[in-house]
């Protein structure tokens, strides 16, 4: 079953209007002298499985600035842990009251399958929950973020000393599920659970798309379910993609080349960046392997 765990952490991407032969997780925007180039990515891999797509190494070699959803470089770990205490609590009420007892009864079940208390939990909003479990899921099944897209293009970067900047700050990407009504969080907490059990073969399944710029192969494992919870996908694409095009916007009246790296479902399919680059009037390719030499990034 494919739903908001992996959509909303794998992030892998909707089918739009293109091309069913032009396959590739990297695309070409191109602006009067420059070009952007939108990168979809996976934010965890496992170790020994990690290598990116050949697409991305012409894409970095090309690039003057890489732009990631938040700029990891100037982020860590303490950041997004204060931001969710002061923002992921429950006010006067605890997780037990706020999901109800059916959905507590099997979020707890999953928490103890993880080895965590469920009285961990009871202090959080049910959003922060559900990351929580999705996050100690991953690490179960051998997912590691610093083996993620994002992470090794950061390093590169770093050794390389290319400019890297963030799209959206972390209050403003987990501020959008933080404004889910009551009802909605608890309904993505509940779906969460049930994607769980099906978590490593579905991951396994939508890397395999992943890499072989599959759109049709991920519009059909992930479309359904975000049709479903239409709440969902417009808290965490349609909301942010339009907040982010001003910004990619004034990279292609730029000179310099950029490689924007964002969750694959942010580019392709209704409101996609894709699609609205094209509305603004650009050019938009594929990057495809055939097109290119020797991979430049490698690990």
């Amino acid at each position: 079953m494919a739903g908001p765990l992996r959509g909303a952490l794998a992030a892998l991407g909707l089918l739009g209007g293109l091309s069913a032969h032009a396959q590739s997780p990297v695309w070409a925007v191109h602006g009067a002298h420059n070009t952007v180039y939108l990168a979809e990515s996976v934010h965890l891999l496992k170790a020994g499985h990690a290598d990116l797509p050949t697409p991305f190494d012409a894409a970095y070699a090309r690039a003057r600035i890489i732009v990631m959803e938040i700029d990891l470089s100037r982020t860590d770990a303490g950041q997004i842990q204060a931001w969710m205490l002061d923002h992921g609590m429950l006010r006067g009420t605890t997780l037990q009251q706020a999901v109800g007892e059916r959905v507590y009864a099997r979020t707890s079940t999953e928490a103890q399958r993880l080895g965590v208390p469920i009285e961990r939990l009871q202090p959080f909003e049910p959003w922060a929950v559900a990351l929580m479990l999705a996050d100690l899921e991953y690490v179960k099944l051998g997912y590691d973020p610093e083996q993620g897209v994002e992470r090794q293009i950061e390093h590169r970067a770093e050794r390389d000393m290319k400019e890297i900047r963030g799209l959206e700050t972390v209050g403003e990407e987990l501020g959008q599920l933080a404004q889910l009504t009551p009802a909605q969080q608890s309904r993505f907490l509940d779906l969460t659970v049930d994607d769980m059990q099906a978590a490593e073969r579905d991951t396994d399944e939508l890397l395999s798309a992943w890499r072989a710029g599959n759109t049709r192969k991920l519009a059909s494992l992930l479309a359904s379910e975000y049709a479903s919870f239409p709440e969902l996908y417009r808290a965490l694409i349609t909301e942010r993609n339009l907040r982010w095009l001003p910004q990619i916007e004034g990279f292609l009246h730029d000179t310099r080349d950029y490689l924007v790296v964002v969750g694959a479902l942010h580019l392709v399919g209704r409101g996609g960046l894709l699609e609205l680059a094209r509305h603004a009037g650009f050019t938009v390719t594929p990057v495809l392997s055939t097109q290119l030499g020797k991979p430049l990034l490698s690990r």
